[in-house]
């Protein structure tokens, strides 16, 4: 005869449910894949008290990412960096400007900025001016200017 056991998840389980949500599953299920997977507690008033208190500390780190995200997107706003590419004379690049790119030159200006985070629809292949978008954090963008120019034969 399967028991069931009352879970309480850390994590959102599909099907299943949210963070914060008791359910009841099969012991084993329990037993086997969600408390080793650390994707649940036993329902306990303890493990109650765990959770509220994880819930908390994700809170605030949250809201310190969030901070330090509009911070640097304030920092970023208005910046502008510089490609010299090789080009032909009609102006097409022999090559391209990625998200890589633009993440790597933010660095090296001093931007923690990942490659995730630029929001460039397709690379860029010709000469001239992209204001490309940054974002930091789901509601937290920053626009900075790209300059493509030709690089000068020597």
């Amino acid at each position: 005869m399967a028991r069931n056991q009352e879970v309480i998840l850390r994590r959102k389980v599909d099907n299943l449910g949210d963070v914060g949500d008791v359910v009841t599953v099969k012991s084993g299920y329990a037993r086997n894949y969600l408390l080793p997977q650390g994707l649940a507690y036993p329902a306990t008033d303890q493990s109650r008290r765990l959770l509220e208190q994880e819930r908390t500390t994700a809170l605030l780190a949250e809201e310190k990412d969030r901070s330090n995200a509009k911070e640097l997107a304030g920092r970023l706003e208005g910046s502008s960096i510089t490609f010299s590419m090789l080009a032909a004379d009609e102006g097409k690049l022999y090559g391209s400007v990625g998200p890589r790119d633009i993440a790597s030159k933010l660095g090296e200006e001093g931007y923690g900025v990942h490659a995730k985070h630029v929001m460039l629809v397709e690379p860029i292949k010709a000469l001239g001016v992209y204001s490309v978008p940054i974002r930091l954090y789901p509601e937290v963008e920053a626009s900075v200017k790209v300059w493509v120019i030709k690089e000068e034969d020597e």
